[in-house]
């Protein structure tokens, strides 16, 4: 399966290398002491415990309270995907036995296993549709029987700081929970795959504190009101340690899984991926000194935005709106924070060596 990158890197799915989600946080409460009365009696004396001691002890365990509530209700949603490749995790989407969960999870395969996370006989399942663009896919087990969708929450409203819990199999081990924050949201982050190619854009990202791993891609994250708010999909990656960054990662927010699982289940396909897109085909140019100059393009869209604005094949793009794109990831980035319909300014570089600037209404990026 592919593995994915971000500026910001996606670890590859593969026996063991989808994605995780894994935090450890510890709880540590206070214990108070007393202090005796003068002139009592030491073996009467017993030993106060400090109103605010009293307190953190009593709101350490209503949250403790509140873990164990989320499991218990969304764990039975969550399940293991098996494919000839390897195995990440999905989240059951409803009682006809669709589930959610990454395009690079499903990759190439159209037929899978699936594991309740709570245990069972695994399930045949098929895939109903992939959208690698937004890193979405559907499958659906054949036998649908008592299986439990998830609750999906409005991404929305997620604040900073706010808890949430990844549900999910980490190398394998089916029905793990870990827990973080939520670090930031609105970000968008792009993936490449391991020829370096521009994979997968995540617009409008939640970042979270938990950190991925192999195993937990595809999974849940989920609120303490127990609604799955987003999808782990993404890691980042720390190029001085060669691996992957700790604390920092990324899933897709919830509001976009239920409206691209809502098109797939209801037309067999994404119609309205509401991304904009240049109508053109890219990848990245390199100048004489090997370093990335810009997006160059391989192909343009007949009637598409790029086309009427007279870009042609072999013109690189460096720049959206004063934005730089030294690479092909750059570009898609770009677009991902752009609407179809908008009026976007294209600097390019042209084969003979001019630059020239054009204004470009974007189209819809097909699914």
């Amino acid at each position: 399966m592919r593995r994915a990158t971000t500026t910001l890197s996606k670890p590859q799915l593969r026996a063991s290398k989808a994605l995780l989600w894994t935090l450890s946080l510890a709880l540590v409460s206070a214990a108070g002491c007393g202090t005796r009365a003068p002139g009592a009696n030491p073996a009467a004396t017993a030993t106060a415990t400090p109103p605010v001691a009293a307190s953190a002890e009593a709101g350490a365990e209503a949250v403790e309270t509140s873990y164990e509530r989320v499991i218990r209700k969304v764990l039975p949603s969550i399940v293991q995907i098996t494919t000839g490749e390897g195995l990440g995790s999905g989240v059951i989407y409803d009682s006809a036995g669709h589930i959610v969960t990454n395009a690079h999870v499903v990759g190439t395969a159209t037929t899978f296993e699936v594991t309740p996370a709570t245990g069972g006989p695994a399930r045949k399942a098929t895939l109903v549709s992939a959208f690698p663009a937004g890193d979405l896919a559907v499958i659906k087990v054949d036998d649908p029987s008592g299986l439990v969708p998830a609750t999906f929450g409005d991404s929305a409203k997620l604040q900073e700081g706010q808890i949430v819990l990844a549900m999910g199999n980490p190398l394998g081990l089916t029905g793990s929970v870990t827990q973080g924050i939520v670090s930031a949201r609105g970000r968008t982050v792009g993936g490449q795959d391991q020829g370096g190619q521009a994979g997968a854009v995540i617009a409008d990202a939640i970042q979270t504190s938990a950190a991925i791993n192999p195993g937990n891609s595809g999974g849940g994250l989920v609120d303490l009101d127990a609604h799955v708010v987003g999808i782990p999909t993404l890691a980042a990656s720390d190029p001085e340690i060669g691996g992957t960054a700790p604390g920092i990662g990324f899933a897709i927010p919830s509001n976009t899984v239920t409206d691209i699982a809502g098109q797939i289940i209801k037309n067999g396909r994404v119609l309205n991926s509401h991304r904009a897109a240049l109508g053109v085909q890219v990848g990245t140019a390199a100048g004489r000194d090997g370093r990335p100059i810009g997006a160059q393009i391989g192909a343009v869209q007949p009637g598409g935005g790029a086309e009427k604005a007279g870009i042609k094949p072999g013109d690189v793009i460096v720049s959206v709106n004063g934005t730089a794109t030294p690479t092909a990831s750059a570009l898609s980035s770009v677009l991902a924070e752009l609407k179809p319909g908008d009026q976007c300014k294209v600097e390019l570089l042209e084969p003979e060596g001019g630059t020239r600037t054009v204004t470009v209404t974007l189209g819809e990026l097909p699914a």
